[in-house]
């Protein structure tokens, strides 16, 4: 394999975002099969994949380059979308989907920092499936385009460590990297929240509130894991979490709602909550609401259905004090270290379908509300509990 072809899979794979984005639009779109992949005019090979239908291809293995569709996605610099292979009218005849043995087919461009082709994120699986709709291509092509630009801020950061670029470009670089986050995955995000928020207003049908109270919530996900990737880009890579901190009286309000919109989501859950934090606390309580709200999915993601998910917050010795605690095994004491780092998981452990940011975000709040974050685990119950001097 060429050396640089072997450089090109390391750039994917040293993506840590990758293995996250490949597995959403796998939730997404309800294909089995997410993969990344370099493409040249000659050749392509697998850089990364998520295979639940047993394909058997890993990193480093190459496909003659005439059995795929990349190369006209190559070509053309469009994507391909294909939602029935044996009943689409341009597509029906090719000997591709046949040869692999898939209905539904999507592939998307990705380029190089210099704006050349580096290859396609791609999906198939044996069943048909609605691909062509706006959300999807939206996100889809939202991806494909984040997956270039951290090419572009891998290179950039490869090149400020070789050529020693001063704090000032490296805070630049970085600043760059969150702008584009912020506006070109929030913005198609927005207006699919609109639009869904539209059709839930004007359409009264049992079986389409249904599909968009599902659409809703795969929004509000995506909402929250772009946050979140966010909240670890200034928690890792500069200035921390920032705060709006004031003197509140909406903290105990910003709780409660945080909770409750959590139990509905959740109802398999059942939560008791004991919330007493009446009067002003100067603090963020947006972040300290955000915080909880990361320790209950934790809870949730991971406790014993069976027994309730307890939620207390108050004053304790004077001091403000919120607790999430539930039942289930006990975290060891070897795993108590990791928890509080970013995309750290226990492979053990209940899949939660986000990034493994939660617990390293809700320490990073603490943290900048001068606070404490820990953790007590036993057979009894596992705490996670919050303290803080929450007074001027």
């Amino acid at each position: 394999m060429q050396q640089a072809i072997q450089q090109d899979i390391a750039a994917i794979q040293a993506i840590e975002a990758v293995p996250h984005i490949m597995n959403i639009l796998s939730e997404a779109t309800g294909l089995r099969f997410i993969c990344v992949a370099r493409v040249t005019e000659d050749n392509w090979t697998m850089c990364s994949v998520l295979d639940k239908v047993d394909f058997n291809l890993k990193p480093g293995d190459e496909l003659e380059i005439q059995t795929t569709f990349c190369s006209q996605v190559r070509q053309s610099a469009k994507a391909i979308v294909i939602e029935e292979a044996s009943k689409d009218s341009q597509y029906k005849t090719s000997p591709i989907p046949v040869m692999y043995g898939f209905e539904s087919y999507f592939s998307y461009p990705i380029y190089k920092t210099d704006g050349s082709f580096f290859g396609t994120l791609c999906g198939l699986d044996p069943t048909p499936t609605a691909l062509k709709t706006a959300k999807i291509d939206n996100q889809i092509a939202s991806f494909a385009e984040l997956i270039s630009r951290q090419l572009e801020v891998n290179d950039q950061l490869s090149s400020a460590k070789s050529a020693l670029f001063d704090e000032q470009s490296a805070a630049k670089l970085r600043e760059q990297y969150i702008a584009i986050l912020g506006h070109d995955i929030r913005t198609p995000l927005s207006s699919l929240k609109m639009g869904v928020d539209f059709l839930s207003e004007t359409l009264s049908d049992g079986t389409t509130q249904k599909v968009l109270k599902r659409m809703d919530n795969s929004v509000n996900k995506m909402k929250r894991l772009i946050n979140d990737v966010m909240d670890f880009t200034h928690g890792k890579m500069g200035k921390g979490i920032t705060l709006n901190v004031r003197s509140s009286e909406t903290l105990q309000e910003v709780l409660l709602h945080g909770v409750n919109e959590l139990a509905t989501l959740h109802p398999e859950c059942h939560i008791n909550t004991n919330i007493q934090v009446s009067g002003p606390h100067y603090c963020d309580p947006e972040r300290i609401g955000q915080l909880l709200s990361n320790l209950l999915i934790n809870a949730i993601v991971h406790g014993d259905h069976a027994h309730p998910i307890d939620v207390y917050a108050g004053k304790v010795n004077g001091v403000f004090t919120l607790s999430v605690a539930n039942s289930g095994t006990p975290i060891p004491e070897d795993t108590k270290a990791k928890l509080f780092q970013p995309f750290w998981r226990n492979k053990n452990a209940k899949h939660s379908g986000g990034l493994g940011l939660g617990l390293f975000i809700a320490s990073q709040i603490a943290e900048a509300h001068q606070g404490k974050l820990s953790v007590v685990s036993n057979e009894q119950a596992t705490v996670f509990t919050f303290s803080a001097n929450l007074r001027r």
